[in-house]
């Protein structure tokens, strides 16, 4: 573990002043997804991208099952971030999703959420890629949960030219195990999984793209997102979704989930 640990904040003391160089000089600064890239392999993920992401004008609707999501989509998209709170908890990575300007949800927060509406706009307006985690919390990464559609606000209207393109992200059969959910913290989850002795896999599916104005209002398109998340979760699993049994039953942790089979063929990437 403390050698992962050493990795990471050498690689965090390299990318630092970087960022801020690039700041300083106004430029776009690509040291955040570099890092976050970088974080996901010293943590063990071996990251493998299936489909094709769009670059700039995207609201990623994906699932959601670690904080390792967040280093796996920004490495490979350098995405913002829309985060429950207790993401802050993961260490370095909490702080580096601020510089990649995370807006954090806090789900009791009913009253901030206008706020957190407003700072979405403003990142797409600067034409920033955003993702959304919809089901609000974490998942076993084998199950889905309902998706929550007060994010999605930002796009009634959408932005003119914004797109929305489905996100699975897929542990394969070692999902149970890095999946943070129960009781556990976001810190006991980071230091479990830097203790791991075997790396994992973890593939992020860009699903095809849709215009969020063929599928009017938020509940449409959050329909239509986990319609296609589902859908791809089926294939992986070779079999129908199941419910997610819930975070109580979770606490004690469960065995090792069926292993996952390459879906590639079955995506279809957008054009352009």
């Amino acid at each position: 573990m403390w050698t992962r640990v050493a990795l990471l904040a050498v690689s965090l003391l390299f990318a630092i002043p970087l960022h801020y160089l690039w700041r300083f000089v106004r430029l776009s600064s690509p040291w955040p997804r570099l890092f976050l890239g970088t974080a996901a392999r010293i943590c063990g993920a071996r990251v493998r991208v299936v489909g094709v992401p769009l670059k700039r004008d995207v609201f990623y609707v994906s699932n959601h099952v670690s904080w390792v999501d967040i280093c796996a989509i920004a490495g490979a998209s350098g995405t913002a971030f829309v985060a429950k709170a207790e993401i802050r908890e993961a260490p370095v990575v909490g702080w580096l999703a601020t510089l990649n300007r995370t807006v954090f949800v806090a789900r009791e927060d009913r009253l901030g959420v206008a706020e957190q509406i407003n700072a979405l706009r403003e990142t797409l307006a600067e034409n920033w890629s955003v993702t959304v985690f919809p089901e609000g919390t974490t998942t076993d990464g084998r199950s889905l949960l309902p998706f929550k559609t007060s994010m999605l606000k930002v796009l009634e209207p959408p932005p003119p030219g914004v797109m929305v393109q489905p996100v699975l992200l897929d542990y394969g059969p070692v999902g149970a195990d890095i999946a943070w959910i129960g009781e556990e913290s976001g810190k006991a989850n980071a230091m479990r999984l830097l203790a791991r002795k075997d790396g994992f896999r973890v593939a992020v599916h860009f699903l095809e793209p849709f215009y969020p104005r063929d599928f009017p209002g938020r509940k449409a398109i959050a329909a239509e997102s986990k319609r296609r998340i589902e859908a791809a979760l089926s294939v992986v699993m070779c079999g129908p979704v199941p419910p997610f049994i819930g975070h109580d039953v979770w606490a004690g942790k469960g065995p090792t989930l069926p292993a996952a089979i390459d879906i590639k063929d079955h995506v279809r990437a957008p054009n352009g």
